[in-house]
């Protein structure tokens, strides 16, 4: 069996790398040889073929990409890496431009996928996923039992790091497919937020609210924990419907799936939904007034209070203490 461990590489318009960059290749370090491609990086090649190297990739695959038409460049150029490659398994972030890739990879490729990973191992017999099921309720693993398995890794979930690696680009050559695909015909970019909390999906510390707060006026409350924690801002699929805050923010299966080091819940019951997104969170802390609220199953520490007394005092220890 080959050491090789292909990663597809999500990058931004702008030239950066995705956050999900430095899990994933610490994942793949972990595994065997991790060789990154890199799809449509034009004239910023240079800069992420160092940010790749920097984060662990032994070798970089440089593909041309095409902003006209949609993922079929990066399923063109995923599927020549593999045949150069003969990869063991091929991982790839848990991103929407992502599962969109592999799925049309595997398709052609008759690979097999597994999807959502929040942990990924090597036995005798290959590469092991392991999997936050049934809502979070149980860890199940799974293997491939032909071919190499296709495997995008939840982001934020692997805490390994690479070690950093001497620049080795290579241009791949790829012969365009020509397969059906979504014609791109403009991409607007989003004005940057103003905020400088960090971004939900990939954050190391998480406050979120649920229904509890009682209005989106008093949700605020969230926000200045956040704030004094250096957290980003969730919210429960309660909160977001009674219109607290934008679904952007909503944590859950059907949100953004986050795996912080630290994860508060202020008001929040603790719906199976809501913790099939955030129960691989590395610490959880569950404030609310209701002893019997689901959360408290999942909690490592909980507190059984009202979030408009606790919270206020938590806040002024925090500042207190200088955190």
């Amino acid at each position: 069996m080959t050491d090789n461990i292909l990663v597809l590489l999500d990058s931004t318009p702008d030239g950066q790398l995705s956050k999900s960059v430095p899990g994933l290749l610490g994942a793949a370090t972990g595994l065997g040889n991790p060789i990154a491609l890199i799809v449509g990086a034009g004239e910023h090649a240079d800069a992420l073929s160092a940010a790749a190297a920097a984060a662990g990739a032994t070798k970089v695959l440089l593909a041309d990409g095409d902003n006209t038409i949609y993922s079929t460049p990066t399923v063109d150029a995923l599927q020549a890496a593999a045949a150069l490659v003969q990869p063991a398994a091929v991982l790839a972030a848990h991103s929407d431009q992502s599962k969109e890739v592999v799925a049309r990879f595997a398709v052609r490729t008759g690979a097999a996928v597994n999807y959502d990973a929040i942990d990924v191992t090597r036995d005798a017999k290959g590469i092991i996923a392991s999997h936050s099921a049934y809502g979070g309720a149980f860890v199940v693993t799974s293997a491939v039992t032909f071919a190499a398995p296709v495997i995008t890794v939840r982001q934020g979930v692997v805490e390994a790091r690479g070690t950093a690696q001497p620049v080795v680009a290579e241009k791949l050559a790829v012969t365009p497919s020509g397969r059906k695909s979504a014609a791109i015909e403009s991409i607007d970019v989003a004005d940057a937020p103003t905020s400088l909390r960090p971004e939900l999906r990939g954050a190391t510390k998480v406050v979120s609210g649920g229904r509890g707060l009682g209005t989106a006026e008093k949700f605020v409350l969230v926000e200045q924990l956040a704030d004094a924690l250096g957290a980003a801002v969730g919210a429960s699929r309660a909160a977001v419907d009674a219109g607290f805050v934008p679904q952007t923010f909503q944590v859950g299966q059907t949100g953004v799936q986050v795996s912080p080091q630290l994860y508060v819940a202020l008001g929040i019951s603790g719906a199976i939904q809501h913790k099939a997104g955030m129960q691989t969170a590395k610490t959880i802390i569950a404030i609310n007034k209701d002893e019997t609220a689901p959360i408290f199953e999942i909690a490592d520490f909980g507190v059984v209070g009202d979030v408009f007394t606790v919270v206020p005092q938590l806040i002024a220890a925090l500042e207190a203490s200088g955190k």
